[in-house]
């Protein structure tokens, strides 16, 4: 053996320690307060969330259910609208030229249907809004086509412009005859009423009798004879002085006629209104 002192071992014979085992051993027992004995773990906090939370969520159900149920409608609604409008493109995407053209058509029939009854509508709408002022018009225009049935057929007295005819028969030579035709000259010139003395001209008005006897519907008559006639004085002037007419045939025998033409004249005499006996009015059938 060696004479060299052996410094690497301790008196004792322990072996030699190295300063990392002394560590522990020289710190002092309080240097790590986290190698205290184990605490019990505080659970307030966390005991009382778990039953709160169901409280809230208890709460919110009926709220989000509801809220859920609307949605759920909407999106159905929003995906049928959705379903329908994609099929009726694809229809009208995939027919033919001749089918459009149709259903064009066909639409813009509907629309002129409909357009035509929205103005019938509107049309009715005025008509009944109307009603009062349109039956007054009514009233009124019926009123005027009675009297002017009534002048025509000698139930109602007339003025208006016309002539004054005097015929003079000295010698009691005028027949029926002349008489007659006097009354239709008149006529056809436009006369719109006449009376002869006292009597007037109706449709069925008939002249009879011997000359210095004539009758009108059965009531006689007194030279001189007397027409009043409204209508165009200057044509009925004209048309009793024609050649051959009333003037001249009253002339040839032994008679006289004077003519007297006015703004304004008046044919006051009535006739009693004629009944039909055989003629009813035509219902249409």
């Amino acid at each position: 053996m060696s004479g060299e002192p052996d410094t690497g071992r301790a008196a004792g014979g322990d072996a030699p320690r190295s300063p990392a085992d002394a560590a522990p051993q020289d710190a002092p027992p309080d240097a790590t307060p986290d190698a205290t004995p184990d605490a019990p773990p505080d659970t307030t906090a966390d005991d009382a969330a778990p039953v709160a939370a169901p409280a809230r969520a208890r709460r919110r159900d009926p709220l989000a259910a509801v809220l859920i149920g609307v949605l759920t409608l909407l999106l159905g609604f929003a995906f049928a609208v959705q379903v329908r409008s994609t099929d009726t493109d694809e229809q009208l995407a995939g027919a033919r030229e001749e089918d459009l053209v149709r259903i064009l058509d066909d639409l813009t029939a509907q629309e002129d249907r409909l357009r035509q009854e929205i103005a019938d509508q509107r049309a009715a709408l005025e008509q009944l809004g109307n009603s009062d002022s349109q039956a007054a018009a009514a009233l009124q225009e019926a009123r005027d086509r009675a009297e002017a049935l009534g002048i025509l057929n000698g139930t109602i007295a007339a003025q208006g412009p016309g002539i004054t005819m005097t015929v003079r028969d000295p010698e009691r030579s005028i027949t029926s005859a002349v008489l007659l035709t006097a009354i239709q000259e008149l006529r056809g010139a436009g006369a719109e009423t006449v009376q002869v003395d006292d009597v007037r001209i109706g449709v069925s008005s008939a002249v009879t009798g011997s000359p210095g006897e004539l009758r009108i519907d059965g009531q006689a008559l007194q030279a001189p004879y007397v027409f009043v006639a409204i209508g165009s004085a200057q044509d009925m002037a004209t048309a009793m002085s024609i050649p051959g007419g009333v003037v001249s045939r009253v002339g040839g025998r032994g008679g006289s006629v004077d003519i007297v033409q006015s703004d304004q004249v008046v044919v006051d005499a009535l006739r009693p209104l004629d009944e039909p006996q055989y003629a009813d009015p035509d219902d249409g059938d």
